[in-house]
C-alpha cells in the first residue's frame, strides 16, 4: 500500500513548527526570536504565530530575558519512557478542546493493518457521539472517517479495502457502487473536508480531515445531529484549521 500524499495547510504548519522546535532544542540555554528567525528562515509574522501555538501547547516556554527553551509537553512526548501515555493524554486534551470549539463530538481515527480504527474521541451530553450501529471497520464507504482514510491510500490500497468489505446500503444515501466511490475518492482534494450527509446513519452528518504523519494514515472527524447540519461546513473548516496541534503531537 502506498500513500497518496497531498500536503495540507496543517501539514505545512507542522513542518515549520518542527523546524522551530528543533532549533529551540539545540539551544539548551535559550534562543531569542531574532535568532529563531535567522536560523529557521521564517518570516516574523509566521514565526510569531508558531511560537504562540507552541507556547499554548507547552512545547516551548519563555525564560527571563524573553528567550525560548523547550517546554514540559515537549519533554514528556520526547521521552522514550511513558511516551504512549503522554501522547494519549495530550491528544485527549486537544480533542476535548476541539469538541468545545466546534460544538460537536470529535474523533481521531487511524488506518491500522488495513482497517479503520477510531482511537480516541471527545463527546459530551451537548455533543453526543454517533451511535456505531454498524462496525466502522465495515462501513468505510459510508462514513466521513472511512472515506477520509481511504483518500489517503493509493488506488490499489482503496480497491484492496473495498474487496475485503462489502459496500452495504446503510441508508438511502449510501453509495454502493465501487466505481462511483473510487471516482469520488480520487477527485477529493486533500485540503477539503470529506462529508457524510446521512450516508452512515439517518439523522447524523459528519465531516473528516486528514492528519497523515509520515507513513501513518489518520484523520480528525466530527459528527452532528441532522438538525444542526447547517453548522457542518463551518465546523469542518474550523476542525481543519485546528488540526495542526494534533498533527504536531503525533510528529514529535
Amino acid at each position: 500500500m502506498a500513500l497518496r500524499h497531498e500536503p495540507t495547510a496543517s501539514y505545512h504548519s507542522v513542518q515549520d513548527a518542527l523546524r522551530v522546535l528543533e532549533t529551540v532544542a539545540r539551544h539548551t540555554t535559550g534562543v531569542t526570536d531574532t535568532q529563531l528567525a535567522r536560523e529557521t528562515g521564517l518570516g516574523s509574522e509566521r514565526l510569531t504565530a508558531l511560537l504562540r501555538m507552541l507556547r499554548r501547547e507547552a512545547y516551548v516556554e519563555q525564560i527571563a530575558g524573553g528567550a525560548y527553551v523547550t517546554g514540559a509537553a515537549f519533554a514528556r512526548l520526547g521521552a522514550a519512557e511513558g511516551h504512549e501515555e503522554a501522547l494519549r493524554e495530550k491528544l485527549q486534551r486537544l480533542l476535548d478542546r476541539l469538541r468545545d470549539r466546534v460544538g460537536a463530538a470529535v474523533y481521531m481515527s487511524r488506518y491500522v493493518d488495513g482497517e479503520v480504527k477510531v482511537t480516541q474521541y471527545a463527546d459530551s451530553p451537548a455533543a453526543p457521539k454517533v451511535n456505531e450501529w454498524v462496525d466502522f471497520r465495515c462501513s468505510a464507504h459510508a462514513t466521513a472517517v472511512g472515506k477520509s482514510l481511504l483518500t489517503q491510500l493509493d488506488h490499489d490500497g482503496r480497491r484492496d479495502h473495498l474487496a475485503r468489505h462489502r459496500m452495504a446500503r446503510l441508508t438511502s444515501r449510501t453509495i454502493t457502487s465501487d466505481t462511483l466511490l473510487l471516482s469520488r475518492l480520487a477527485s477529493q482534494p486533500a485540503t477539503v473536508p470529506v462529508l457524510d450527509l446521512q450516508e452512515y446513519a439517518v439523522g447524523t452528518v459528519c465531516a473528516a480531515v486528514p492528519i497523515t504523519a509520515g507513513s501513518s494514515v489518520g484523520c480528525l472527524a466530527l459528527s452532528l445531529p441532522v438538525e444542526h447540519a447547517h453548522r457542518l461546513r463551518e465546523a469542518a473548516d474550523t476542525l481543519n484549521r485546528s488540526a495542526a496541534p494534533v498533527l504536531l503531537s503525533l510528529a514529535i
